[in-house]
């Protein structure tokens, strides 16, 4: 198995049941406040929802797969908007599924066309979302994974 490494990259990621997340965007733009609705969106739906890191995710390529993983330092911290770095239940690493990229609401398309995002040289489906509309990110995440009541 070829192992190709990257550098850390600014992101957070999380596993929804056997899927993973890795979500990106400028800072400000509603990254760890996504990741930790999305966890508890699916957490209260009665299925596995864990970060693997806020802020910062150490990115290797697996197989042609990404792999992201919790860098030592905040290992098992995520940034509460308003409070501050805050201790939470994580998972050290997982397989990525799919990127979500928070993006202005006026560079927004309002249906896209399949994409794709390369990263550490692996190619991941990728869905771009307007920054700070959670309660949209949370229904057009479902979808695409095919989870909850889009299935």
């Amino acid at each position: 198995m070829t192992v190709t490494s990257a550098p850390n990259i600014h992101g957070s990621g999380l596993l929804i049941g056997d899927r993973g997340i890795l979500i990106t965007g400028a800072s400000g733009s509603g990254k760890s406040t996504l990741a930790l609705a999305l966890i508890s969106h699916f957490r209260a739906q009665g299925r596995f929802s864990r970060l693997i890191a806020d802020d910062q995710l150490l990115i290797s390529s697996h197989g042609g797969r990404l792999l992201c993983a919790a860098p030592p330092t905040i290992a098992g911290l995520a940034e509460v908007a308003g409070i501050g770095p805050q201790p939470v239940a994580y998972e050290k690493e997982a397989m990525i599924d799919l990127c979500v990229r928070l993006v202005p609401a006026a560079e927004m398309e309002r249906f896209q066309a399949d994409a794709m995002v390369v990263v550490a040289g692996c190619e991941i489906p990728r869905l771009d979302l307007a920054a700070g509309n959670v309660t949209a990110a949370l229904a057009a995440i479902s979808a695409r994974l095919s989870i909850a009541s889009f299935r």
